[in-house]
């Protein structure tokens, strides 16, 4: 799951061009959108939110429309099959059904991508919004990594764990919930912030932008990414996976470090003091940042 070119033109002109693309974090491009739509990717949102409309159609609205359907259909069966599974490996006290879990927990994220933007941001709702190919060959290697070491911990070495009986099942529940929690407010995020939701930041300030602090961004104000980050680290207590937890741990903090760091200086161009003073009352949710 870890979700550059040359960074000088930024360093001279916070506002000169928008933060370059990352594999860790689940982002996809909708430039294509009508110029009245403004976002961040923190959920700083428009007063003037645009009413629900058609999504936005490439050359061939038909091949767009079967993308789209294809997609959500395979998600739905890949769901499916993988829950079922886990059911019935861990009935059968197989521990490797961690692994169809971490499917099913996989097709439902980016399902939620999509569904959650075709509700309320629907002009963004192309195939993109599935962020199935959009998030770089790291995002598809931590994956990758995390799927190998699990499948390798537990059928080669089923009675080895680093935890005692008593502290196996906390560890699991602690798990689901961090799994969770990111899961909702990363949705909850989206949500909020409606038609003004990117995955990319955004560098310019149109009319009609104004700071939100209502709601869940009174207490935090990168919500999406205190979703995914608690989200991905849950993934990997779920599995088990140790060497994977840390990894994880480092590259996704290093990510949002310097992500918050680059889309905080527009921010502050863009709001000046109030956002000063936001920042001040208020927290990301990722330790040390």
């Amino acid at each position: 799951m870890v979700s550059v070119n040359s960074t000088s033109a930024l360093d001279l002109d916070p506002v000169a061009q928008p933060l370059q693309r990352s594999s860790w974090e689940p982002q996809t491009n909708h430039a294509d959108e009508p110029p009245h739509i403004n976002g961040h990717a923190n959920g700083h949102v428009s007063s003037t939110p645009s009413a629900p409309t058609s999504p936005t159609s490439p050359e061939d609205p038909n091949r767009a429309l079967a993308a789209i359907s294809l997609n959500a259909f395979l998600l739905g069966a890949t769901l499916s099959f993988s829950f079922l599974t886990t059911l019935y490996s861990a009935f059968q006290g197989n521990p490797l059904w961690r692994l169809p879990f971490f499917l099913s927990a996989l097709s439902l994220f980016h399902f939620l991508e999509y569904y959650t933007t075709a509700r309320y941001n629907p002009l963004a709702a192309s195939v993109d919004a599935f962020l199935l190919s959009q998030n770089g060959w790291a995002y598809n290697v931590a994956h990758s990594m995390a799927f190998l070491e699990c499948g390798l911990h537990w059928y080669f070495y089923p009675g080895y764990e680093l935890l005692s009986d008593f502290l196996r099942l906390p560890w699991l529940a602690l798990g689901f919930t961090m799994l969770a929690v990111g899961q909702t407010i990363r949705t909850m995020a989206m949500a909020h912030a409606g038609s003004n939701f990117n995955h990319l930041v955004q560098s310019q300030k149109r009319e009609g932008h104004e700071l939100v602090t209502a709601g869940m961004y009174a207490w935090l104000r990168h919500p999406s990414y205190f979703g995914f980050f608690w989200w991905g680290l849950g993934t990997q207590v779920v599995l088990g996976n140790g060497v994977c937890l840390v990894a994880y741990s480092i590259a996704l903090w290093r990510f949002f470090r310097h992500r918050i760091e680059k889309e905080e200086r527009f921010l502050i161009h863009f709001f000046g003091y109030d956002y000063m003073r936001y920042r001040e009352r208020t927290r990301i949710g990722i330790p040390f940042l």
